[in-house]
């Protein structure tokens, strides 16, 4: 059972952090952002922390926090530093605790660049991590998963399955079926999203995604 799980969307604002804190409560995971941009909004670990109601899990520190809400790269560029991909990996190996997943939380999705020349992608082949793909459907988004499972597929990298929100649709069946990738569930729109929300979809969740993280 690989237990490095990193969460990442078919594109900006699908819902990754909702579903990072469901599937961290489904698993009583520790839960960790290695690279946060924009800070005037709060981290989205701050978020997690808010949402958890289990008493084992721990958010950790993140590696990087930069204050411009951009892609990490250019954001680390206007604060004239380099992120260090190899540094995101020792932390990750460091934190990550025993017996126990770690769930880290993507910025964006696979092609965001990390520095000049390191991106999502290659970090999370050098983190050894299970891949959640999250999905929410808007027009163009069949576009966008497939272009997600696609690279996914061509480099090899380990996927659990899809976690889609909002709005139920048809689309998601069809993605599920072209990718070849499992669907482990999906998160309903909610009005508010609070603890409570949180731990019904972590119930609904846990069976199908220890299901799945036993076969990786």
């Amino acid at each position: 059972m690989n237990n490095k799980i990193f969460i990442t969307g078919i594109g900006t604002g699908v819902g990754k952090t909702i579903v990072s804190a469901c599937v961290t409560e489904a698993l009583q995971a520790d839960y960790w952002k290695p690279v946060q941009t924009g800070l005037a909004e709060g981290t989205d670990t701050d978020t997690v922390r808010r949402l958890l109601s289990n008493t084992v899990t721990v958010c950790h520190q993140e590696a990087y926090c930069l204050h411009e809400p951009a892609s990490p790269h250019l954001a680390a560029r206007l604060e004239k530093i380099t992120i260090d991909t190899d540094f995101i990996v020792q932390e990750a190996n460091r934190l990550r605790p025993a017996g126990r997943a770690l769930v880290m939380e993507g910025a964006g999705g696979l092609m965001v660049p990390l520095n000049e020349e390191i991106f999502t992608l290659d970090l999370i082949g050098q983190l050894q991590a299970g891949v959640i793909i999250v999905a929410q459907n808007y027009l163009g988004s069949i576009n966008h998963a497939m272009l997600t499972a696609k690279v996914l597929k061509h480099t090899g990298v380990s996927v659990i399955g899809w976690i889609f929100g909002g709005d139920e649709h048809s689309n998601e069946d069809d993605v599920v079926r072209w990718s070849g990738f499992p669907k482990i569930g999906r998160i309903p729109q909610a009005v508010q999203v609070d603890k409570e929300f949180i731990r019904q979809q972590a119930s609904v969740l846990a069976a199908p995604l220890n299901a799945l993280l036993h076969d990786h």
